[in-house]
């Protein structure tokens, strides 16, 4: 049997496809809601750049992006992707490389065997775990969970590497590692509350 893990591992290998044939099956948004989110928001931290602080503490969050937190953890555990899709809509938040989509319609296709659930189970996973506060006091200011996207892999002590395989398989690491970074999914807020994204890949 397909564990949780083997099965977000096989989703995470399609979603770039997915994405490509959601808009050009005409699920793509009205241009109005289009996302604004720059590129720089999602770019992976260089290797050599000084390490981010790792952040347990969820009440150093400013109150705007602790609230949107629990809004999105709350949607998350009822088991209903269009309570999260809602929030998504309502903060234009990227969930895909490959173009706006619905996110309901996009997760119950990138997850076909649990309708979608699955997503719902490592958005609740990727949250609970520490956080970095990245590009303090810029425009591309974002808390950003978890941590591992701010983190070399070869720095990783062994009780980190435990924490990331509540998230990934040893295959997955293996292949982040031959990547150079973190690239499984991770989720953004900004300062202003906003859930900027929730994306995997490069």
């Amino acid at each position: 049997m397909k564990t949780r893990h083997h099965a977000l591992s096989l989703a995470f290998l399609g979603l770039a496809c997915l994405a490509l044939a959601f808009v050009a099956a005409g699920f793509a948004m009205p241009a109005a809601a289009q996302n604004k989110v720059k590129s720089e928001t999602l770019r992976t931290p260089k290797q050599n750049s000084a390490p981010a602080e790792i952040v347990r503490d969820f009440s150093r969050l400013p109150d705007a992006v602790r609230k949107k937190r629990e809004e999105i953890l709350a949607a998350a555990s009822s088991g209903d992707l269009a309570k999260v899709a809602a929030i998504v809509n309502a903060d234009q938040t990227t969930i895909s490389f490959g173009g706006d989509i619905d996110a309901s319609e996009f997760w119950k296709k990138t997850f076909p065997d649990s309708d979608g659930a699955e997503v719902l189970a490592t958005l609740i996973e990727a949250l609970e775990m520490p956080f970095v506060h990245m590009d303090k006091g810029n425009a591309q200011e974002m808390f950003v969970w978890p941590y591992f996207h701010a983190m070399p892999l070869d720095k990783l002590t062994p009780a980190q590497r435990v924490e990331l395989f509540r998230l990934v398989t040893a295959y997955d690491f293996r292949e982040m590692q031959k990547f150079g970074s973190y690239n499984f999914f991770r989720a953004g807020i900004s300062p202003d509350g906003r859930w900027q994204f929730f994306v995997a890949g490069d």
